[in-house]
């Protein structure tokens, strides 16, 4: 009988990645916030809306991390059913934030000087509750990347918010109609 020929897998690799990932993707969503080094945290009240995902929490521009809102200006449905679905997002943010408290966990900065946060809401009775998943869940903005993809597809099947009907992404809408350069 022959010896065996040793040939290197490239399936144990790719396992190792995907169990990487999935690890890393669980931790952070499950690991308390102290446990996750170099993050900042901004908490506070003082809460302005400017749409669907960005505010301004205690003097800080905040861009919620991982999902994208209708904007604010942008309308969704078919001529002569279409509805202002922008406004509806602001509105909704409004709601999920209601008068608790806003913690939010700084991420990265975007291009706007925003700082890219998850962000959560902390009732007066301590309960708490993700506001970028409760946007995504209740159909007022898409799921970036995967970590609030569990959110998006029940909204999806129950045609919430911008499910409803038609619409157009936000990145699409935002590249037809760009806003102009902010003077510093």
């Amino acid at each position: 009988m022959r010896g065996r020929v040793w040939r290197r897998s490239t399936t144990a690799p790719v396992l190792v990645a995907l169990v990487m990932t999935g690890l890393a993707l669980v931790a952070e969503r499950v690991l308390p916030e102290r446990f996750l080094p170099g993050r900042r945290m901004l908490p506070g009240r003082e809460l302005r809306l400017a749409d669907g995902d960005s505010f301004t929490l205690a003097g800080t521009r905040i861009r919620l991390a991982d999902i994208d809102a209708v904007e604010l200006h942008q309308f969704c449905g078919q001529d002569g059913a279409s509805w202002p679905c922008g406004r509806r997002a602001r509105e909704a943010l409004a709601a999920i934030i209601g008068d608790a408290a806003v913690a939010c966990r700084a991420l990265d900065e975007d291009r706007y000087g925003r700082t890219v946060a998850r962000c959560r809401a902390v009732g007066q009775d301590g309960q708490e509750w993700d506001i970028g998943g409760r946007m995504v869940s209740e159909g007022f903005a898409v799921a970036v990347g995967l970590h609030y993809a569990p959110e998006e597809l029940p909204a999806r099947v129950a045609r919430r918010g911008i499910w409803a009907g038609p619409f157009e992404q936000p990145a699409d809408w935002r590249a037809a109609h760009p806003r102009p350069v902010e003077a510093d």
